[in-house]
């Protein structure tokens, strides 16, 4: 269990697209990192459009139990680095209120590649707060991305520089120069949710967890290690920082990706259905090693 009190730390990122694997990685080692490390790094979670995860956080204060699978086991653990969620379409304001907060340092996100577009609701939306930022004399915050697209920071960076300049030469010479985008590479298996596991949480803890989330063991968080106004102690809570996240990119589309494609090509053609059962037969398993 974790010895972290969220009654003694502030928030300082807004995070957009709380989904389940935001919450089975980022929110976990940012808890982790809290309780080890202390500073006011909880977050403010912003889904940009639906309603439903950002109502059920909210209704629970944020909380919402994390479910562990392994070989020992399975872990049940209430994680409370959400401090709050806010849905875009129930209001504007209240998001671009905490985007231009002094407190607010980091805004990550988790979002799919459609998202990332020049025309995006929610890139308007930053570039409207930086520019508040930049007019108060405050320190931008630094854009982290966080999801599968390899050179996500690089390709963040030039969409939002892009946009800027279209709309005001002056906030895109300060964004290239105070601004950061840090490239990370993630990686951990988070099924959706369904009410088997809804009922199996209350059975487990007792409470009626509307937002529970399955995960596996394993996780894993590279970071690029550029940011302008400080971060959490992710460090200390097993993630790696680095200079270049490349390396690892590459390393999990050749070895991992490709892994993980190979079990699903050997199970279908040997009509198996899971990964379990592909890995069970000596033969696949062996196409699957040397594949790695």
């Amino acid at each position: 269990m974790s010895l972290f009190d969220p009654s003694k730390c502030g928030t300082g990122i807004v995070h957009i697209g709380p989904g389940a694997f935001h919450r089975a990685h980022q929110a976990v080692y940012t808890e982790d990192a809290m309780a080890q490390d202390g500073g006011d790094w909880r977050i403010i979670g912003v889904s940009p459009r639906s309603t439903s995860v950002a109502d059920a956080l909210e209704a629970q204060s944020g909380r919402y139990t994390l479910v562990t699978r392994g070989a020992e086991g399975t872990r049940y653990r209430v994680i409370q680095s959400i401090a709050g969620a806010l849905a875009l379409t129930h209001g504007v304001q209240p998001v671009f209120d905490h985007l231009i907060a002094p407190q607010t340092k980091i805004v990550s996100l988790t979002v799919t590649e459609k998202a990332y577009r020049s025309d995006a609701p929610m890139i308007a939306l930053l570039l409207d707060a930086l520019d508040h930022r930049r007019a108060a004399g405050l320190a931008p915050f630094t854009l982290l991305s966080c999801d599968n697209l390899p050179d996500n920071g690089a390709f963040l960076r030039k969409l939002v520089l892009d946009a800027a300049t279209i709309r005001n030469a002056a906030l895109a010479d300060w964004i290239e120069e105070y601004c950061r985008f840090p490239s990370t590479m993630v990686d951990r298996i988070t099924p959706a949710a369904t009410p088997a596991l809804e009922a199996e949480v209350a059975e487990q803890t007792g409470w009626a967890d509307r937002m529970p989330v399955e995960t596996e063991d394993f996780s894993q968080w590279v970071i690029e290690d550029d940011f302008v106004d400080g971060r959490p102690a992710w460090e200390v809570a097993g993630a790696e920082l680095v200079k270049d996240v490349r390396p690892y990119e590459k390393m999990k589309l050749r070895m991992l990706n490709g892994a993980h494609s190979m079990l699903a090509y050997a199970g279908h053609l040997a009509d198996l259905r899971y990964v379990r059962d592909v890995m069970s037969e000596p033969v696949l398993a062996a196409i699957v090693h040397d594949a790695t």
